[in-house]
């Protein structure tokens, strides 16, 4: 039951408001496998007493007024209503079987992780303040008392130290136009992709209304190991270069199984990445993000921006695909492109309202070829409630592109969460293979040039 009156209600931002849309109306899927049985009363337990419980977007309803604006407005949190125990067994892809299938003897004779699936709104906040909130209830699987070690934060600096003289002033010249001439082109092209312009067809195309079409889910596994040994082939290299260039190889992988030879050299596909915009470039601490002044606030704070990947035949330098996917991104980094797309739905959002708004994001999807995100997890292993966690997926509902690829980092591993439109994609097991072993034939190239 909500409190009475409506003292405590809190507009919904301009992206929550976006998320409610019929077009872009997303839930983000948690997917966490434990090794041992999961304890109901330990997590019940270890939910009332987290910071969930204090934080008023998961204590509230969402309620819309007589003019048709939403607000969240504080309520009483019953935990039996949200934990919901199902004891059907999952078959070693986390899908549901029907008991009376049974397993294979041989399967029989494996242990079997126990799973915990959180439904979240995309409302309610993005992938880092979600990631950040789960991380707050975890602790070190070697010290009880420890929260999660994430990457330590990197402090960037312009070459030249203090140095104030010419060259130092025309290089901070030069990085300014670069800048600008960047944001211009990326801001234009997005522009253009969201309005008119739309990838060349291909057998991965989806397009409108695909959001509807059923789906297929599967996972490609990487070693942050085998990431680092490729970066280190070109210099100044980093994770998200690597994981552009792979998504790169192994659709022209993927592409050449299925229309060989009926491509032209250079095909390009577009993707949609996001990108957080807040100050701190990890995991929050979410005693600032509760503060509503906080620059670390919680919510949805990300811009997108379009990264394109091109089809190259078979038999090509596999690092190629790595120098074409540091190009982009070094100069995606140097551009402003997220914080405008950022602005620009805002103002979208202020003039027109969130249907527009919708429709505009909706089109942007349609004209592009997949979506990726990519979220970096804990250092090392963690237990909820008690229970060790052997991995932890995260994917979305469906969107109008026949790919969408969820990656996240865990304990020295990468996990990327593939959901196709299995009419158009009715592989996606080979189609993660392909990934796979774009990393792998980078990584022997990398090896065989030290």
């Amino acid at each position: 039951m909500a409190y009475p009156g409506t003292f405590s209600d809190e507009p919904l931002t301009p992206a929550g408001r976006l998320f409610l849309q019929p077009h872009t109306n997303i839930i983000i899927h948690c997917i966490l496998r434990g090794r041992n049985p999961i304890d109901i009363d330990a997590v019940k337990s270890t939910v009332k007493s987290s910071l969930m419980m204090q934080h008023p977007r998961f204590c509230s309803l969402l309620v819309r007024d007589k003019n048709g604006f939403e607000h969240w407005r504080r309520t009483q949190l019953d935990i039996d209503q949200h934990i919901i125990v199902i004891n059907n067994r999952l078959d070693k892809s986390g899908n549901f079987m029907d008991e009376s299938q049974g397993f294979s003897t041989e399967e029989e004779d494996e242990d079997y992780d126990e799973a915990a699936v959180n439904q979240i709104h995309h409302a309610l906040g993005d992938g880092v303040s979600l990631m950040s909130m789960l991380m707050a209830s975890c602790r070190r699987v070697d010290d009880a008392d420890a929260l999660p070690r994430m990457v330590p934060e990197k402090n960037v600096e312009l070459k030249g130290g203090k140095r104030r003289d010419c060259f130092w002033l025309f290089g901070v010249f030069w990085w300014f136009v670069k800048m600008v001439w960047f944001t211009l082109m990326f801001v234009m092209e997005f522009t253009v992709k969201s309005l008119l312009l739309c990838d060349s067809k291909t057998v991965i195309t989806g397009g409108d209304g695909v959001e509807l079409w059923p789906r297929k889910l599967a996972t490609a596994r990487f070693l942050l190991e085998d990431m680092k040994v490729v970066k280190k082939a070109i210099p100044n290299t980093t994770i998200n270069d690597v994981l552009l260039a792979v998504v790169s190889s192994g659709l022209s992988r993927y592409l050449d199984h299925r229309t060989p030879n009926a491509l032209h050299e250079g095909l390009r596909m577009t993707g949609v990445a996001m990108v957080n915009l807040r100050a701190q470039p990890g995991l929050q601490d979410l005693s600032k993000s509760m503060k509503g002044n906080s620059e670390a606030r919680w919510g949805n704070k990300f811009g997108v921006i379009l990264v394109p990947v091109y089809y190259h035949k078979a038999g090509n330098n596999p690092l190629e695909y790595l120098k074409r996917a540091k190009t982009t991104v070094d100069m995606k980094k140097h551009s402003l492109e997220a914080y405008f797309s950022y602005r620009i739905g805002d103002l979208v959002m202020s003039l027109l309202g969130p249907k527009y708004a919708s429709l505009l994001n909706y089109k942007l999807l349609c004209n592009t070829t997949f979506t990726i995100s990519n979220l970096i997890g804990p250092l090392d292993e963690v237990t909820l409630a008690g229970n060790p966690i052997s991995s932890i997926k995260v994917n979305t509902t469906s969107l109008p592109q026949a790919i969408t690829m969820h990656v996240l980092s865990y304990a020295g591993r990468a996990e990327m969460q593939i959901i196709v439109a299995k009419d158009i994609i009715p592989d996606p097991e080979f189609l993660a293979k392909c990934f796979e072993d774009a990393l792998t034939e980078m990584k022997e190239a990398a090896l065989r040039n030290q």
